[in-house]
């Protein structure tokens, strides 16, 4: 019930950040909705310069510790986490001094990758600390204040500053809430067990997050290769609109899995047989495989029908005509960085992460500057992205595959029947409204079927007796 309760708080979560994307699309102008989702996305991108080498130590660490263990590890995680945010802050101040852009939004963007980087730690913690249903009400608890404080702020007065002023309030009220929902046991320790904690961290931290940033760094540059040559018109914001809201879904369904699978799959790795860690990644990449294949799916039989009620006018243009590219971009982005990095972690080959990730970022902006130079359409940009990507999966597979944790083909082929169906509902008309019924009744119930077949919610019930 707990993991049933975990994930529909992640679901909850990417439901919010969807609606925040059209609220903003219709409360800011096309060239404020721009410019906040530009800074939205640095913000991110600095979060994660700056806090994943954490978050992934501490889920790697944390995950197999025994209690007296984790309790000292979380007290050298914070202190490394509060150290992290200051020199963020102190760095970024010194180089906006040389930037062109507006200080307010320096500050707000500032603002935002510390509150949630230090909001993310503590989360992370908080999960670990085997809470996961605090956990998922805290994220739950965040997405809301988020959708609050940014479409208020918007409403308000209209400008990127308000609305990114609106996510900085939320992303600390959250935290606030995590402070107060659960204080996870610590244990003070001396200075050089938290330098030795410290450098451990760094040691593997370091470079998987140097792998994230540069995965991160892809749909930013990519972002900036097709907005160069739009310009801030309404087909630039419908672009945005489509990048940014396909981006969440697959993030909160890669994140909900990770949150509820990965830390098993950790402690079996550590601690049990080869036969059980095995069949725990197993499970974990039939999750991570069917439950993508229905959401991309979903994405391109719904949303076309969304956008045409909820994307401004003078983006929809823009926003149908690379919605169903980019979602097959981030289908395949998703499975890089998070399914095909499962064993390089597990065995700490964080060198072998930083060369893909920055293998696919070369190849992807090369031939995406090189269609963009030739005068290809937004969506075949997209197009060689992804193409791009999946060459660099095929490159990377000889961790997973010398692993031997294969998914079951025939769940999986089942998963690519249901995405096929549900895709295909696109082109079935919306009116009158019977008809959108019965498609939703159709995508739900091929949705259910795949969950019931692979039992997705109730993992760790299942024995070994029931993989071949």
């Amino acid at each position: 019930m707990t993991r049933l309760f975990a994930m529909a708080g992640y679901v909850y979560q990417s439901a919010a950040a969807i609606i925040l994307i059209f609220a903003l699309s219709h409360l800011l102008p096309a060239a404020a909705y721009t410019s906040f989702s530009f800074t939205l996305a640095s913000s991110q991108l600095l979060c994660v310069l700056t806090f994943e080498w954490l978050q992934l130590a501490g889920l790697r660490f944390l995950a197999a510790a025994r209690e007296k263990e984790a309790a000292r590890l979380r007290w050298s995680l914070f202190a490394a986490g509060l150290s992290s945010a200051g020199a963020l802050v102190v760095i970024g101040s010194c180089a906006s001094l040389a930037s062109a852009l507006p200080t307010g939004i320096i500050a707000l963007g500032l603002g935002i990758s510390v509150l949630q980087g230090l909001t993310d730690l503590y989360f992370l913690s908080v999960r670990l600390s085997d809470r996961l249903g605090i956990a998922s009400f805290l994220l739950a608890f965040r997405a809301t204040a988020l959708l609050a404080g940014a479409a208020a702020g918007a409403a308000v007065s209209g400008t990127a500053e308000a609305a990114l002023l609106g996510v900085s309030a939320g992303h600390a009220l959250g935290l606030v809430a995590a402070l107060a929902a659960y204080r996870t046991p610590l244990e003070r320790v001396s200075l050089q067990t938290m330098l030795a904690d410290w450098g451990d961290f760094s040691r593997y931290g370091m470079l998987a997050a140097a792998a994230s940033v540069i995965h991160l760094s892809v749909p930013v540059l990519l972002r900036i290769i097709v907005i160069g040559r739009l310009g801030a018109t309404g087909a630039g914001a419908g672009f945005s609109i489509a990048l940014d809201l396909l981006q969440r879904p697959f993030w909160v369904l890669n994140a909900a899995i990770h949150t509820v699978s990965y830390p098993e799959v950790v402690n079996d790795f550590e601690h049990g047989t080869g036969a059980k860690s095995v069949q725990s990644a197993r499970r974990m990449f039939e999750f991570m495989i069917c439950t993508t294949l229905v959401l991309l799916g979903g994405l391109v039989g719904f949303i076309p029908d969304a956008a045409r009620i909820l994307v401004p006018h003078e983006s929809l243009g823009g926003f149908l005509e690379t919605a169903p590219a980019i979602a097959a971009f981030y289908f395949l982005h998703t499975h890089l960085q998070a399914t095909i990095a499962v064993v390089p972690h597990l065995e700490k080959l964080a060198t072998r992460l930083v060369l893909v990730a920055a293998g696919q970022l070369a190849i992807v902006v090369a031939l995406s500057q090189v269609a963009a130079s030739a005068g290809l359409s937004p969506r075949g940009v997209v197009n060689c992205a992804s193409l791009a990507t999946l060459a660099t999966i095929l490159v990377a597979l000889g961790p997973t595959l010398r692993f031997e944790a294969f998914p079951r083909g025939s769940l999986v082929a089942q998963a690519l029947v249901a995405a096929i169906l549900i895709g295909s509902l696109g082109s079935m008309p919306t009116e009158p409204a019977a008809w959108l019924g019965g498609k939703i009744v159709i995508a739900a119930l091929a949705t259910a079927i795949i969950a019931w077949r692979g039992d997705f919610l109730m993992l760790t019930r299942r024995s070994d007796s029931q993989y071949p």
